[in-house]
C-alpha cells in the first residue's frame, strides 16, 4: 500500500522531471537553448496554446472531450478582427469592445458544443469534431478567404513590449491561468468537475446535475479557445480560417503529457502548463539543434508518446465519452 503510495505520488512529478530533463539535454547540445532570447521564444509560442489547453482542460477533468478547438479560434479570431478594424482599428478606442465580443462568440460555441453532447445524447468526441468542421467553414464564409490584417500597435505590444525580456502575451496568458486555477479550485462548479469525472453515476446520485455542468465546462473551453485566438492574432498579426491550425493536437497532447487523466478525475490547469512547456521546448528544441524539417514532426510525436508514457498511469486509462 505504502508502495503504490509512493509510486503514485512520484508519478505526479514525471511530467515535470520530463520538462528538466528535456531543457537539460537540449542545452547539452546546444547551449544556446539555455538563454533569455529562446526562452521568450517558447514563452510567445505557449502562450496562445496555453489558452486553448486550459480550456480543454475543464472539458477533460469531467471525461468528455472536446476537438472543436480549431473551428472555434477560427470563427473567434476573424470576427475579433472584423469587430476590431470596423470600430477604428485601435484598442486604445472603441476597439477593445472586439476583445469581450470574442470572448462571448467563444462562449456561444461552447455553449451549443455543449448543448448537442448533452441533450442529443451524441459522445463529445464526435458533436465536438462536427462542430468544430463547421466552425472553419463559418470562418471561411465570413473572410472569404482572405486573411485580415491587424496593424494596431496597442494590440501588438502584448507581442511586441517587453517586461524582463518576455513579451506582455506571457504575462497575460498566466493572469488567465490564475484565473482559470482559481475556478478549478476555488468554486463549487470547478470541484463539481472533478466529482463528474470521478464517476458520473456517483455524481448524479448525490444531487448534481451532470448535464448542466457539462454545458458549463464546454461555455468555459469556449472562452478560453477565444482568448488563445486574441494571442494568435496578436502574434501573427493577421486573421483567418488557418489561426486555428494545429491547436488541436497541441492542445489535447499537452493536457496528456501534463498528467491529466483522459478518463477525467485527475490533473488540473498547473499539469496543462507543464504539459504545454513540454510539447513547446520539444519543438523550440529541434529548431535550436538544428534538426531538418522533415524530421521535426516525426520526432515531436514519438518524443510525445515517451512522455506520456512516462507521465501517466496506463493502468487507469479508458475511452473517454
Amino acid at each position: 500500500m505504502n508502495r503504490f503510495l509512493a509510486m503514485d505520488r512520484l508519478r505526479k512529478w514525471v511530467p515535470l522531471l520530463v520538462l528538466v530533463g528535456l531543457c537539460l539535454f537540449f542545452t547539452l547540445v546546444n547551449p544556446n537553448f539555455l538563454s533569455l532570447r529562446n526562452f521568450a521564444r517558447i514563452a510567445i509560442s505557449s502562450s496562445p496554446a496555453l489558452m486553448v489547453a486550459t480550456g480543454v482542460t475543464f472539458v477533460i477533468l469531467m471525461g468528455s472531450i472536446d476537438l472543436s478547438m480549431e473551428g472555434t479560434i477560427a470563427v473567434c479570431a476573424v470576427l475579433f478582427a472584423l469587430i476590431l478594424n470596423a470600430l477604428g482599428g485601435s484598442i486604445a478606442g472603441w476597439g477593445w469592445v472586439a476583445i469581450p465580443g470574442a470572448l462571448l462568440v467563444g462562449a456561444v460555441l461552447g455553449a451549443i458544443n455543449g448543448a448537442v453532447h448533452v441533450q442529443l445524447r451524441i459522445p463529445s468526441f464526435m458533436a465536438s469534431l462536427s462542430l468544430g468542421f463547421v466552425g472553419i467553414g463559418l470562418s471561411l464564409l465570413i473572410t472569404g478567404g482572405d486573411r485580415i490584417l491587424i496593424d494596431d500597435p496597442v494590440f501588438r505590444s502584448l507581442l511586441t513590449v517587453r517586461v524582463g525580456g518576455f513579451p506582455l502575451m506571457a504575462y497575460a496568458a498566466l493572469a488567465c491561468l490564475l484565473v482559470a486555477w482559481f475556478i478549478q479550485d476555488n468554486t463549487t462548479t470547478g470541484r463539481n468537475f472533478y466529482a463528474v469525472g470521478g464517476g458520473e453515476d456517483l455524481a448524479r446520485a448525490s444531487g448534481l446535475n451532470v448535464g448542466r455542468l457539462r454545458i458549463i465546462g464546454f461555455v468555459l473551453a469556449g472562452v478560453f479557445y477565444a482568448l488563445g485566438a486574441i494571442f494568435a492574432v496578436a502574434r501573427l498579426g493577421i486573421a483567418e480560417t488557418e489561426t486555428g491550425r494545429n491547436f488541436m493536437f497541441m492542445s489535447i497532447t499537452s493536457v496528456v503529457v501534463g498528467g491529466t487523466a483522459l478518463r477525467g478525475g485527475a490533473g488540473g490547469v498547473w499539469n496543462t502548463l507543464v504539459g504545454v512547456l513540454i510539447v513547446n521546448v520539444i519543438a523550440n528544441g529541434m529548431v535550436v539543434i538544428g534538426l531538418a524539417d522533415y524530421f521535426q514532426d516525426g520526432v515531436l510525436g514519438l518524443l510525445v508518446i515517451a512522455a506520456v508514457y512516462l507521465s501517466t498511469d496506463r493502468r487507469s486509462l479508458s475511452f473517454v465519452k
